[in-house]
């Protein structure tokens, strides 16, 4: 019999007015000496609240600066530049300063504290980070953090289409999760069961979330919370699979296409509703969300193009081609196409 350990944040503090208290949470967890990396340009936004908290919290603050390079070399030597006092990163921002700040954890086996401005995808709680290597965006093992702070009126002050990105990624993991137990039928995996049971959970809660509005406070935190349990979920699985299938293969497949692409989480959400319809699967509850977030009007203003997707269709096996997601089938691909073409809902967002 063996037994299994997996990192989850000992701290989860989600809600109005935390980032105040981040210095009160350092401190909780018996750490004194932090290194703090800022997103560009937000050390003007939320640079007096942090240094404040942590200086009446007794936090002294080795380093702070901002950060905007994910190239893997800018981040290995800033890594072990770090003061070797540290006890704790802190990555303040959107995702490049988090991914940036949770590999130079992982490097110097440090704690990472994640602190999100925005609710754009489920990265602030990955143990993964998408850096640059030899000049491509790739994914690297990264920290788990060791906590999240996330508040919610930092979120509020974030462009609306961040949340959009958030609420498509969000949802995909309803299409993933069943990818994942396709593989597992067709023998290329094996289940994890109490991974799916909390990718489920966390979906579920969020599209179930009643609202009027996304801007709203319970629905901003049940978002964070999702976002949050999904990070947990492949930390407990190993890998993406509760969390990422087909639908993700299709945005990575438009990454390395497309000299501009959109939000990880737009092209996800658009991809999900895509899939769904493929796996016949849950295909009106994800247009239902996609419907009342707004998230279908904010896509029509971007003026996409229908053969880019169809080529992203195409490409997407070669993107993981361990996996063997419904995409990795011809039939299943043909089929994504041929919904592409005639699908309403999706006529009425490409050009």
């Amino acid at each position: 019999m063996s037994n299994s350990h997996i990192a989850i944040p000992s701290i989860l503090k989600v809600g109005k007015g935390t980032l105040k208290n981040l210095g009160n949470y350092i401190r909780s967890g018996d750490m004194d000496k932090a290194v703090i990396y800022f997103g560009n340009g937000l050390i003007d936004m939320f640079g007096r609240d942090v240094m404040e908290s942590l200086k009446e919290s007794g936090v002294t603050v080795l380093e702070y600066r901002e950060l905007d390079s994910i190239r893997i070399e800018d981040i290995v030597e800033l890594a072990f530049s770090i003061d070797n006092k540290a006890q704790l990163i802190v990555g303040l921002g959107g995702g490049k300063v988090i991914d940036a700040a949770k590999y130079a954890a992982y490097l110097r086996k440090l704690p990472f504290l994640s602190v999100p401005t925005s609710a754009s995808s489920d990265g602030f709680s990955s143990a993964s980070a998408s850096l640059t290597v030899n000049g491509r965006r790739a994914s690297v093992p990264a920290r788990m953090a060791y906590g999240i702070i996330a508040d919610t009126d930092v979120i509020k002050s974030a462009p609306e289409k961040f949340l959009y990105s958030g609420i498509g990624d969000m949802v995909s993991k309803i299409t993933a999760l069943y990818d994942w137990a396709y593989e597992a039928e067709n023998g290329y995996a094996v289940i994890n069961d109490f991974a799916v049971m909390i990718a489920k959970k966390a979906v579920n809660s969020f599209v179930r979330t009643p609202f009027q509005d996304i801007q709203e406070d319970l629905f901003l935190r049940e978002l964070l919370d999702s976002l949050a349990m999904s990070g947990v979920a492949n930390e407990i699985a190993g890998s993406s699979a509760p969390t990422s299938g087909s639908e993700h293969l299709i945005s990575h497949a438009l990454d390395k296409m497309l000299e501009q692409p959109q939000l990880h989480g737009v092209q996800v959400g658009i991809a999900t509703y895509l899939m769904s319809k493929v796996q016949n699967h849950r295909f009106v509850r994800v247009n239902t969300i996609l419907t009342d977030t707004g998230f279908w009007d904010y896509v029509r203003t971007l003026g996409l193009h229908r053969e880019d997707y169809e080529r992203a269709i195409d490409m997407a096996p070669s993107i993981k081609p361990f996996r063997h997601t419904y995409l990795h089938e011809e039939k299943y691909r043909e089929l994504a196409k041929r919904i592409l073409r005639e699908d309403a809902v999706l006529q009425g967002i490409f050009k």
